[in-house]
């Protein structure tokens, strides 16, 4: 057999359905798929390849997904995050009036290298945020994150929408260098999602997909709502929702809580094609609707949600529904590191429930890989290390202080590494991180653009006492906020 690339020597954990795990293994790729999986002393024997890398006293698995996450936050991240509501105000005025089509360039770049060096080869990534302004009044902004993102050679799940009713919303360009004002409403946000639809969906060799966001509506007896607007936002989220299952588009929502799963079943917005975010104080009989529409649930369990309420990850998988890890990320106190997310998650379940066994080890990492692919109906593509699927991998170096002794892999990948232990990344078969370097782009010119467009966003918003510490940064006693 002939292959482009073989990686040879590693422990690859494969995740398909028997969980396999091979000591000594190697994986062959051929035109941008998993051609053999075995060991290295069968494959060696078996197939001939224009280039093999060593991966002894390394790990290879699946590349690693994150199922929510939101762009422009990687160039605001913790900024006024100790004064209140106030990270979430800047991010509504950033998002509607000060982040020209360069912002979200340089932010995608961000982002991307952050999963990238990482190890994660798809994430969601919500145009906006926090659970409400997306950044949809013309499609140049999600064609920029796009882009940015297709530089990197990451996978990205874009997730655009309208903003909730009542319309319209004032948003600002700056493509004359000063800030113009204009309104927007419904009908121009949803043309601006069909246009993204059409020009990017399933692009670049599966690398972008467009998914449909429309923000999350309590039960009609906890509405803060004029009740015109509420019924304007009920139509309007079936609009999108409709939109959606036409055009075999993922349907997403952020921020579920306390009830409003009943109001999503109720308005037909449930199902194997919606995606649920955060999702925390669950009723006992949402859980047997996320569960029985085999609807799929976005758990983010570095969240500030997550701090407020609980996500009953492990009740909705013990009831039958596919749950997956996300980041939240990046701002204002959580990477991209779903190393890290997988440990938090672990921890936070077993403090519940005050039990150790709880969200077993293996389980973690098939939350952010076959799981992850799943809930974003991938798993024919992607989530696993299976002959026919596409060749996105991980290798990540086990030769670490805090990675040894070499025994146990699996448990050294899940409790004790974090996302700078990543050493090789491959998406489609084609290598974009080795040795812990991109090979698409020039990292030092990401960061130096990153850091420009978040010098002009400041001083567009006026932001720079938003940089400040604190008075009670440090806890000091008798210090106030």
């Amino acid at each position: 057999m002939q292959a482009d690339t073989v990686l040879t020597g590693g422990t690859v954990v494969t995740m398909d359905p028997d969980r396999r795990v091979i000591d000594a293994g190697a994986v062959a790729v051929a035109g941008g798929k998993i051609v053999a999986i075995g060991t290295a002393y069968d494959l060696d024997a078996q197939v001939q390849a224009t280039e093999v890398i060593d991966c002894e006293g390394q790990i290879v698995i699946p590349g690693l997904i994150d199922v929510h996450a939101h762009a422009g936050h990687g160039l605001i991240k913790s900024m006024g995050m100790h004064g209140g509501d106030r990270w979430e105000d800047i991010c509504g005025e950033v998002y509607t009036q000060a982040s020209p089509p360069e912002f979200w360039y340089a932010e995608a770049r961000l982002a991307a290298l952050e999963r990238l060096r990482f190890g994660v080869t798809t994430g969601v990534s919500l145009l906006g945020g926090g659970d409400t302004i997306m950044r949809t009044d013309n499609p140049s902004y999600a064609a920029a994150h796009c882009r940015g993102v297709v530089d990197v050679g990451t996978r990205s799940m874009v997730a655009v929408g309208p903003t909730r009713a009542p319309h319209p919303r004032t948003y600002a360009d700056w493509t004359s260098g000063e800030r113009s004002r204009y309104d927007v409403g419904f009908d121009q946000q949803m043309q601006t999602c069909r246009t993204v639809a059409d020009a990017w969906h399933d692009t670049h060799a599966g690398r972008i997909q467009i998914a449909m966001l429309y923000p999350v509506l309590r039960d009609e007896h906890e509405r803060d709502m004029a009740p015109a607007d509420y019924a304007a936002a009920c139509q309007q989220a079936q609009l999108v929702r409709d939109f959606a299952r036409d055009r075999g588009l993922i349907f997403t929502q952020d921020g579920h809580w306390r009830g409003s799963v009943r109001r999503a079943d109720k308005l037909g917005l449930l199902g194997p094609q919606t995606l649920l975010s955060h999702c925390i104080d669950l009723h006992e009989d949402e859980i047997a609707l996320v569960a029985t529409s085999d609807t799929k649930i976005a758990h983010n369990p570095s969240a500030n949600a997550s701090i407020m309420g609980r996500c009953p990850a492990i009740e909705l998988m013990d009831a039958g529904a596919t749950v997956a890890l996300g980041s939240d990320a990046t701002a204002p106190d959580r990477s991209g590191d779903m190393f890290r997310h997988m440990q938090q998650a672990m921890h936070y379940h077993r403090t519940h429930f005050r039990d150790a066994s709880v969200l077993p080890i293996g389980k973690a990492l098939e939350m952010c890989t076959i799981a992850g692919a799943r809930a974003l109906g991938l798993e024919d593509r992607i989530g696993s290390v299976e002959v026919g699927k596409l060749a996105d991998l991980t290798v990540v170096d086990l030769r670490r202080a805090h990675l040894y002794p070499p025994n146990m892999p699996v448990h050294r990948l899940v409790c004790f590494a974090n996302g700078n232990d990543v050493d090789t990344v491959m998406v489609g078969g084609e290598i974009v991180l080795r040795k812990g370097r991109a090979t698409r782009v020039q990292e030092a010119e990401i960061l130096d653009d990153a850091s420009a467009q978040a010098a002009q966003m400041i001083a567009r918003i006026g932001g720079q006492g938003d940089l400040e510490l604190p008075l009670d940064f440090w806890g000091l006693e008798g210090t106030k906020t």
